[in-house]
C-alpha cells in the first residue's frame, strides 16, 4: 500500500514538472461557428472586420481569419477617430493588422493617410505593412503578416491633412 501511495504522489509530482504549452499569436479560442457564418455570408466591410469584404480579399486576408486581442483605438483632438485590431488565421498561418476609420471623423475630414501592420516583438519591426495616402475610405487592412509564431501587436496610424504628426495606436501584445 506505501509503495503504490509512493508511486501515485510520484506521477502527480513528475506532471507538475512538465512544462505548460506556450500560446502563440494565432492561439487561442476561434470565433463560435454562428459568428464565422454570419460573417461568412456577407462581403460588406463591417468595424468588426470582415475578411470577405472587397479590400480584405485584394490584401490577401484569408477568408477564416479572425480577431485576436483586444481593439486599440486612435486618438485625435480628446476623441476616437479610428479602431485598430489584430487577425489571425488557423489556415493560412497569417496575422493581419486592421484600420476602421470612424464616420465622425470621416464627415469631417476628407482625405487622410493610413498605414496599418504587425509588429513582430521578436524581429523589433513591421511586417505587412501597408500605406495609403490621401483616402477617404474606412477599411484598412495589413497584408500577410508570417508571424504566427512570434509575439505580435496590430499598429495603426492616422494623418489627418495638416497634422504634423499621425495619431497612432496599437493593440495589446499577443503571444
Amino acid at each position: 500500500m506505501r509503495a503504490r501511495k509512493f508511486l501515485i504522489v510520484a506521477a502527480v509530482s513528475a506532471c507538475a514538472l512538465l512544462p505548460a504549452s506556450s500560446a502563440l499569436a494565432g492561439t487561442g479560442p476561434a470565433p463560435k461557428p454562428n459568428k464565422q457564418q454570419t460573417t461568412a455570408r456577407s462581403t460588406a466591410p463591417s468595424e468588426a472586420g470582415n475578411p470577405l469584404s472587397t479590400r480584405a480579399r485584394a490584401a490577401g486576408v484569408c477568408s477564416d481569419a479572425y480577431q485576436i486581442g483586444a481593439t486599440a483605438y486612435i486618438d485625435r483632438a480628446g476623441a476616437h477617430v479610428a479602431s485598430v485590431k489584430q487577425f489571425y488565421s488557423p489556415n493560412c498561418a497569417q496575422n493581419y493588422g486592421y484600420v476602421w476609420v470612424w464616420q465622425s471623423f470621416r464627415d469631417k475630414i476628407k482625405d487622410y493617410d493610413v498605414s496599418t501592420g504587425v509588429y513582430s516583438y521578436a524581429r523589433d519591426q513591421i511586417v505587412g505593412q501597408d500605406w495609403w495616402i490621401a483616402s477617404n475610405t474606412q477599411e484598412f487592412w495589413s497584408l500577410p503578416a508570417d508571424t504566427s509564431e512570434e509575439c505580435t501587436a496590430a499598429i495603426g496610424t492616422l494623418r489627418a491633412p495638416g497634422d504634423p504628426l499621425p495619431g497612432q495606436a496599437a493593440t495589446s501584445k499577443r503571444c
